[in-house]
């Protein structure tokens, strides 16, 4: 583990906090990094694209039903509940932002309310047809009705390659007004979600990266510590909530 000297939060109220594939991944969920550029043995192109979508629906809307039934078996692990914590916890001290490029439902299980999904959510449905948006838990590939419109043109609502991530004035808002930029579990390289240090760092914000190896975008951060997910992020929480 890499440390610089320790960040402190004594002059902290405001924090975003990004959190990617790494921290999901102690539970069991994979991420789209895998050797060989396969995601679940599916081409990232093939299942998260929109070209994709157009090719062969009936195999992408398979494979996120798969994803979808596969979330009640794992649960959130200890990075998630320290998060959770620290959302709790941190109230009347200043402002928390969670902001996911993860689409499973873990940092809510665990019992954060302050979460923003970048990418959208697998619990989620959006049409096609009239870009309504419904909770969803069943199967897409039997193609159900929009509840709004009635049309059967349901698609996962997750942000694909290509697509624009979701509520990105909200997020470069709260990178203006940081104090303190968290990563967790990130890889730094894809774009918009690998500026996002260098968006906070430029209006002041302190920067930490917190990752099981460095990122592409690690010398960016003042300050880094490597390891798992579930060891680092507890003890920071702990390190945070004490002062």
């Amino acid at each position: 583990m890499t440390r610089m000297p320790e960040i402190r939060n004594t002059t902290i109220r405001n924090i975003v906090i990004l959190t990617g594939a790494g921290i999901s991944a102690e539970s069991g969920i994979d991420t789209f990094r895998d050797a060989g550029g396969l995601w679940e043995q599916h081409r990232v192109e093939d299942v998260a694209t929109p070209e994709g979508f157009a090719r062969d629906p009936e195999l992408v809307l398979r494979f996120y039903d798969m994803r979808r039934a596969a979330l009640s078996r794992v649960e959130p692990n200890a990075a998630h509940r320290a998060l959770a914590r620290l959302d709790r916890e941190w109230e009347g001290r200043g402002s928390l932002l969670i902001v996911t490029q993860n689409v499973d439902d873990l940092h809510e299980r665990a019992g954060a309310t302050g979460v923003l999904h970048m990418h959208g959510e697998l619990l989620s449905a959006l049409c096609a047809a009239c870009d309504a948006r419904e909770p969803f838990t069943g199967a897409m590939l039997e193609r159900p009705a929009c509840k709004a419109c009635g049309a059967p043109a349901l698609r996962p609502d997750v942000v694909w390659f290509g697509e624009m991530p979701y509520q990105m004035e909200r997020i470069y808002g709260a990178l203006a007004r940081a104090d303190l930029f968290v990563s967790i579990g990130t890889s730094g390289a894809v774009y918009p979600a690998a500026g996002f240090v260098q968006e906070a760092a430029a209006h002041g914000a302190r920067t930490l990266e917190l990752n099981l190896e460095p990122s592409e975008g690690s010398h960016l951060f003042e300050e880094h510590r490597h390891g798992p997910a579930g060891e680092l992020v507890p003890r920071w929480v702990d390190e945070v909530l004490s002062r």
